[in-house]
């Protein structure tokens, strides 16, 4: 695998972190907006259960109650109105936290992906050290077999520290 390729796994668990993320706005944000509309509605229902009361009141002044009809018509067009514009917004404010959330998911994926990367190159730098070394023992100890080799070696790393 490419270090530069993302781990299928880590992407996995990127996407189960986001899910997560989705789901716990889904089961507790959705559920309040929902509750807001509906609430909303209520009160809608409300004003108009009032509108009717008073149109049965004002049965014999057809004009006044021409009016009052009106008036509520009106309020539920405002009503209805107000209510979609605030679920608009809400879903709308919903769906922009799920993106900075995402966001900073990836923000923190993408900066544990560097510091893996960065591990793993320090990690292979040290294995390879560990192995020259091991290497230049060997041939060093192949080398030096004998007393003659031994000196040579030594006097020429003397020449070669005092120049």
């Amino acid at each position: 695998m490419s270090l530069l390729t993302p781990d299928p796994g880590l992407l996995f668990w990127m996407l189960v972190s986001f899910g997560i993320v989705f789901f716990v706005l889904a089961k507790f944000g959705f559920p309040i907006i929902v509750k807001m509309v509906e609430e909303r509605k209520a009160y809608i229902d409300q004003s108009l259960e009032s509108a009717k009361q008073a149109n049965e009141q004002l049965k014999g002044i057809q004009e006044e109650s021409e009016r009052i009809l009106n008036e509520a018509r009106e309020e539920q067009v405002r009503i209805l109105k107000e209510a979609s514009e605030m679920r608009t917004k809400i879903i709308n404010e919903a769906k922009e936290q799920t993106h900075l959330e995402a966001g900073k998911i990836m923000e923190e994926a993408k900066a544990n992906i560097q510091k893996e990367k960065e591990m793993a190159m320090r990690d292979i730098h040290n294995q390879i050290a560990v192995l020259s070394i091991h290497i230049a023992e060997k041939i060093l100890r192949k080398n030096l077999n004998n007393e003659s080799a031994q000196l040579e070696l030594a006097g020429k790393l003397l020449n070669e520290i005092n120049n």
